[in-house]
């Protein structure tokens, strides 16, 4: 039970994290907000390996793994830009919506081709008609809350989804080898380094104006999108390998769409009925969902 609860909790996390890295950029820009947030990652990841040494579920034995396993952080280099745009041009609840999509929709996708080690699995007519439910509250929310149909920031919304699945299964992957805490901090280290090189070679005066100001930013946005980053990075790499696929998509899904409804609501101002109507559109989808996965199961 504490592992669904966990899910679905990480899901709301990954909301609010990702108006913490919003507002950050705001504050100085989004290659330094990112920046900063793998930084602390490091720092308090690091804290936690040598506090937790003993603990063999998250620092097992070490295992070979492929090179290419130690760069996951380059998917969240273009999550994290791509998220800043997105809340910010169609707000939290659309954007989360379109992105929870794009994590169904490719989960559908590696279950077809068995990526990443992924076992293949036949797509049913029912698992068809939940992605087309869930699609049809994105249009309800996307026509009728207000002219926000912009379609270049639906499609990167959508992107954005599609990545942070593809960042999961990675990194859980590489977790079974490295374990939850060695996988969390090598894929911030990678971010770090990636956003780091793009940053000063494309933008060195911006990223340096930008650095200058990070002192003035509240102490609570410096360090909020890091640490809530490292819990979304952890705890998926506990849960994804625990649980069914098909109850933490779920959950990390509904968790998503709910606290983006609040933050709408209490941050950005721009609830309404539209957004509410959709989400539940969506979370109906998402269900058909999961009671066809779990008949497929049994």
């Amino acid at each position: 039970m504490l592992n669904y609860i966990l899910s679905f909790l990480t899901g709301a996390i990954i909301s609010v994290m990702v108006i913490f890295n919003t507002q950050f950029g705001v504050a100085t820009s989004t290659e330094v907000s990112t920046m900063i947030n793998q930084l602390v990652g490091i720092i308090f990841i690091t804290i936690l390996m040598i506090l937790l040494r003993r603990n063999k579920q998250l620092c097992p034995q070490r295992t070979k793994s492929h090179w290419y396993m130690y760069f996951g952080g380059i998917f969240g280099l273009f999550i994290l830009t791509i998220n800043y745009y997105t809340v910010l041009e169609i707000g939290a609840t659309l954007a989360m919506a379109l992105a929870v999509f794009g994590q169904s929709a490719i989960g559908l996708f590696f279950d077809v081709t068995g990526l990443f080690g992924i076992e293949k699995k036949s797509i049913t007519k029912q698992k068809w008609f939940s992605l087309a439910v869930s699609f049809l509250g994105i249009l309800v929310m996307s026509l009728l809350s207000g002219g926000s149909f912009k379609i270049l920031y639906l499609f990167l919304a959508f992107l954005a989804g599609a990545l942070t699945m593809t960042q999961m299964v990675y990194n859980s992957n590489f977790a079974k080898a490295k374990g939850p805490l060695f996988s969390a901090r090598q894929n911030v280290i990678s971010g770090l380094f990636g956003i780091v090189i793009f940053s000063f070679l494309t933008k060195p005066q911006v990223t340096t104006e930008a650095l200058i100001k990070v002192p003035t930013v509240p102490f609570f946005l410096i360090v909020g999108g890091g640490l809530l980053g490292v819990w979304v990075v952890v705890s998926t790499n506990i849960i994804i390998p625990k649980i069914p696929a098909v109850y933490s998509a779920l959950l990390l899904s509904a968790g998503q769409l709910i606290a983006s409804l609040f933050l709408d609501y209490f941050i950005y101002n721009t609830f309404s009925f539209a957004l509410l109507i959709g989400s539940s559109i969506m979370l109906l989808g998402m269900f058909l969902s999961f009671l066809s996965d779990k008949k497929s199961l049994n």
